[in-house]
């Protein structure tokens, strides 16, 4: 058992899109992610996924209206809702979602981490 500072776990990279692993409960990870611009629109089939606002704005739009997160806030995603996260600028975010979840859920693209690094 240690603690973990997500300050101090997220000066260790600077890469966007790209989530690191920083705690596992049960069977899903806790996830630390730096994000800018625009993602891909995509859904996930089977699992719902946790997004926490740590620094910065996001907007997550849907199909039938926007939402927007600020610090502090966080928002749950169904499992098969079509999303697309936007970032007009550097957002940090703390996900969690079972370990099985691809991060572009049903697309395959530029932006997909199949192999998620530990920090």
């Amino acid at each position: 058992m240690d603690k973990v500072n997500l300050v101090d776990k997220l000066s260790l990279f600077d890469d966007y899109w790209n989530p690191r692993i920083v705690g596992e409960l049960n069977n899903s990870y806790i996830k630390l992610v730096k994000v800018k611009g625009e993602f891909v629109w995509h859904h996930h089939d089977l699992d719902d996924e946790f997004f926490l606002i740590i620094k910065g704005h996001l907007l997550i739009k849907f199909r039938e209206r926007d939402i927007w997160l600020n610090e502090g806030e966080f928002l749950i995603i169904p499992k098969g809702v079509e999303h697309l996260p936007v970032a007009e600028e550097e957002v940090h975010m703390l996900v969690f979602e079972p370990k099985s979840v691809l991060n572009t859920g049903n697309v395959k693209c530029e932006k997909t981490v199949e192999k998620l690094q530990h920090i």
